[in-house]
């Protein structure tokens, strides 16, 4: 039986995640800071990992790289309300082995998992890169000056130089899978 870790401040979506997980055989425990997670990262050493971004105190980023120190075989993926191609970019160079945004299900991250185990096992050849669309460029920069104006969507409309309501309606929208 494979045992997973969710860490998340947000009492009820850990809670929830870590139901779903139990009920599709996974044993599954839940962590709402730093601290308790690594205390059941040393005493449990899950297979898997399920770690938000932001949190109290040390952030998710943080905790990826005392988890993956303490126990390197576990596989590890971040999620985030505030998605944005930095963020990713640390978490995967950190040793993350995917990055989503938030609201996820247990589906999503299974699948995350599952996708990222074949693609490991089918890696391209060094050198190889896809590009990432437009559209998927365009949501990942509003959401990093997002990011940057600590949420505040006029200010970001001001820095992008485009129309509040116009970001309000491109923020409605989901990211680009591609």
């Amino acid at each position: 039986m494979k045992s997973i870790l969710i860490v998340d401040d947000e009492d009820f979506f850990r809670d929830r995640l870590v139901r779903a997980f139990a009920r599709r055989g996974y044993r599954a425990a839940g962590a709402a800071d730093h601290g308790a997670a690594m205390t059941i990262i040393r005493s449990e050493r899950p297979d898997l990992g399920v770690f938000d971004l932001k949190m109290p105190g040390k952030s998710g980023l943080d905790l990826l790289r005392d988890a993956l120190g303490a126990h390197p075989e576990m596989e590890i993926i971040v999620l985030t309300g505030y998605g944005s191609i930095a963020t990713a970019i640390d978490a995967v160079k950190a040793g993350a082995l995917s990055y989503l945004a938030k609201p996820a299900d247990v589906d999503d991250l299974l699948a995350a998992f599952a996708r990222e185990s074949t693609r490991a096992a089918a890696a391209p050849a060094p050198g190889e890169f896809t590009a990432p669309s437009l559209a998927r460029t365009e949501w990942e920069h509003i959401n990093r000056v997002l990011n940057d104006c600590g949420g505040n969507i006029t200010a970001a409309a001001k820095r992008l130089d485009i129309h509040r309501r116009t970001l309000q309606r491109k923020l409605r929208k989901y990211p680009p899978r591609k």
